[in-house]
């Protein structure tokens, strides 16, 4: 979501063919002192092409923050506003991140549900000004995708993604007592239909690169490359860039298409849910099902239902509306600040605290295949050490060896 200072672009926007931002950006500040000023994102036009790269220097990973989101707004300007540039790419220099979400100390410090109402109308205003841009805009994702990041990348015309283990996509915003707040709850169902929009929002589950593909988030995908000369996850970000450029210029050029063909069990679903009774049923078994599980104590799984049904039933105004102001209350409950709290904390609790070891662990041998000793092994493989993996009887190794496989 964009920031409060993001506001004042958009309400001085003034691009005679679309209506975008301020060519100059709200400091009024040449290109060059711009470019100079920027340390969270900064572009390069090639071949027409402007790719557009995220990367802040300050954590280890991207998150919506106010300063992330004035820059993208001044580069989004700049774009905009170079009619050599036919199409854009958004992607993230930062090793196995591309936005992890909204900054949650930023929501933290909103006084008001008013307030947070408010920053959830400035990233829906900026994520439609994409989805509507004039040119069409790739999103490249390396790594996390989560949030406010996903709804980023859903916002753009197409979507290219790694098959890395880091690459996963969700909105989990659920399980911080939130909805997704920059128009996730508007473009899902479009995107995937009514049902499994629903599951993705509700359950904050999260997605593989090639889950993505299957069910229509991304238009395709590409796998890692191997050992080379420069750093794996170095030389695959600039892969990743070079495919996405390939494809901007694609699209430009109309030899590229957006459009997915419809299989004829989706045509059937789409012809079923068109029937008004058929929707509402669907939002009373899904409702249903939520209070079984929630007993009614956490709001916001019902308030991302009836995000969802507003906009679907009543038009995207009313439902990016809803969506808002249900965002702005939910980030003022209890129940919110609690799970945020506790995600917080466990954030704090993988942190390490004892400093870099005095030797490399380069390998590591864990003596039983359960459920532990897979999971021991899972993540210890994902750090490129060598593992060994050993138990008593043949079947029990087998397990663990296909749970290590299957993350």
């Amino acid at each position: 979501m964009a920031s409060a200072r993001a506001a004042g672009a958009l309400a001085r926007s003034a691009f005679s063919r679309y209506g975008h931002f301020s060519v100059n950006g709200r400091r009024g500040l040449s290109a060059s002192a711009a470019l100079l000023a920027r340390t969270h994102v900064n572009y390069e036009v090639k071949d027409n092409v402007a790719v557009i790269r995220i990367n802040d220097p300050t954590s280890k990973v991207n998150t919506l923050t106010r300063q992330l989101q004035d820059e993208m707004t001044e580069v989004l300007n700049e774009v905009w506003g170079n009619s050599a540039v036919k199409s854009a790419v958004i992607i993230s220099t930062k090793p196995g991140c591309f936005i992890a979400g909204a900054n949650l100390d930023m929501l933290k410090a909103c006084k008001s549900a008013e307030e947070v109402s408010g920053l959830s109308k400035e990233g829906q205003v900026m994520l439609e000004k994409i989805e509507k841009s004039p040119i069409p805009f790739v999103a490249a994702v390396n790594g996390t995708c989560m949030g406010g990041g996903l709804e980023f990348a859903i916002a753009c015309h197409y979507r290219v993604a790694t098959k890395s283990k880091k690459t996963v996509m969700a909105l989990p915003e659920v399980m911080l007592g939130l909805l997704p707040g920059a128009g996730g709850t508007q473009r899902m169902p479009k995107m995937l239909g009514l049902p499994t929009a629903f599951d993705v929002m509700l359950t904050g589950r999260s997605i593989r690169a090639d889950k993505a593909k299957k069910m229509g988030l991304v238009h395709h995908v590409i796998d890692p490359l191997g050992p080379g000369l420069k750093d794996p996850e170095a030389r695959l970000i600039e892969y990743l860039e070079e495919v996405a450029v390939d494809v901007a210029k694609g699209l430009a050029k109309k030899t590229v298409t957006v459009e997915k063909k419809k299989g004829l069990m989706q045509k059937v679903q789409d012809a079923v849910l068109g029937i008004p009774l058929v929707r509402k049923q669907v939002y009373k078994t899904v409702t249903q099902k939520v209070m079984k599980q929630t007993k009614g104590l956490y709001p916001a799984p019902l308030n991302i239902i009836e995000a969802v049904q507003a906009g679907v039933e009543k038009g995207p105004a009313e439902g990016y509306h809803v969506e808002s102001v249900n965002f702005g209350k939910l980030a003022m409950t209890p129940e919110s600040r609690a799970l945020i709290g506790l995600y917080q904390g466990q954030v704090a609790c993988k942190k390490n605290k004892f400093g870099k070891p005095e030797r490399e662990v380069k390998s590591l041998a864990i003596l039983g295949a359960g459920l532990m000793g897979a999971g021991i092994a899972q993540v210890t493989v994902d750090k490129g050490v060598a593992t060994i993996l050993k138990d008593t009887t043949a079947e029990g190794l087998s397990r663990g060896h296909d749970q290590v496989y299957k993350g």
